[in-house]
């Protein structure tokens, strides 16, 4: 893996994006400026090829990826150690955050019996198949599960299990705050639990926030991007539409896709 680095950019990006307002329906509601260029790519869900679409695109100092890195998509596997290789060589620039998936996977190395036929539901099957794990399904038993959970720690390795597990909740850039499913509303930021920004608040999509801090999310499948009440969001459901989108933050907000179509 190459290291990453700000200074080797692609080309130009303006044909790929569109500038949004960063205006909020309150007229007051000050722009997010996270004093740096940041790149917060939405679930990648296990699109390596689309992952690459948008990293070859990048001219940003900070990269965000906002979890759910693994699932559902064909290359999980390629995905996790893309990114994982990338944070290993940057650790000041390259951040990842821990999704729901990323959860479901831990809990499954944790108690497989337990936790696994509801990972397995909700995309592990793909994940254990792109490291060479087959013959599972929703209704394998305790031997199956168990032996899996052993064979999927040992691909993983030591380091990267490590990795998933300290994986953060929440990043922050000055009034710019990164989580992978959500808020609640009503709280400080620097008070949210793990759960909301992990799983989501029931909340979060409805009630605007009031602190004038904005929250760049995933996690909830968007036709767009979108921009709204404090709320940046970049899931455009790549495993199923084949669109991976990413937005560029710095004194505003402009959005780029895998496709290199303009959002």
């Amino acid at each position: 893996m190459s290291k990453f680095s700000p200074s080797l950019k692609a080309r130009p990006l303006n044909y790929l994006r569109r500038l949004f307002s960063h205006r909020n329906d309150d007229d007051t509601f000050p722009p997010p400026k996270p004093g740096v260029r940041i790149l917060a790519i939405g679930d990648v869900h296990g699109c390596a090829q689309q992952l690459d679409a948008v990293l070859r695109q990048n001219d940003c100092e900070r990269v965000v990826f906002l979890g759910d890195m693994i699932d559902r998509g064909p290359n999980s596997r390629t995905v996790l150690e893309r990114i994982f290789s990338l944070q290993e060589d940057n650790p000041q620039t390259v951040f990842a955050l821990k999704g729901n998936h990323e959860d479901m996977a831990l809990r499954f190395l944790d108690n497989p019996v337990r936790n696994g036929p509801f990972w397995l539901r909700n995309g592990g099957l793909q994940t254990l198949a792109s490291f060479g794990l087959t013959g599972l399904s929703e209704l394998s038993r305790q031997n199956a599960l168990e032996d899996a959970a052993m064979k999927f720690r040992a691909s993983l390795g030591r380091e990267m299990a490590e990795w998933l597990q300290d994986l953060p909740a929440r990043l922050q850039f000055r009034n710019v705050h990164f989580v992978h499913a959500g808020a609640d509303p009503g709280r400080p930021m620097g008070t949210q639990d793990n759960a909301s920004c992990i799983w989501g608040h029931p909340d979060f999509l409805r009630v605007a926030r009031q602190d004038s801090q904005w929250v760049v999310h995933g996690h909830t499948i968007v036709d767009q991007p979108a921009i709204k009440n404090g709320r940046i969001s970049v899931d455009t459901g790549a495993y199923a539409t084949g669109t991976l989108t990413a937005a560029v933050i710095d004194d505003g907000v402009t959005f780029l896709r895998s496709d290199g179509q303009v959002p």
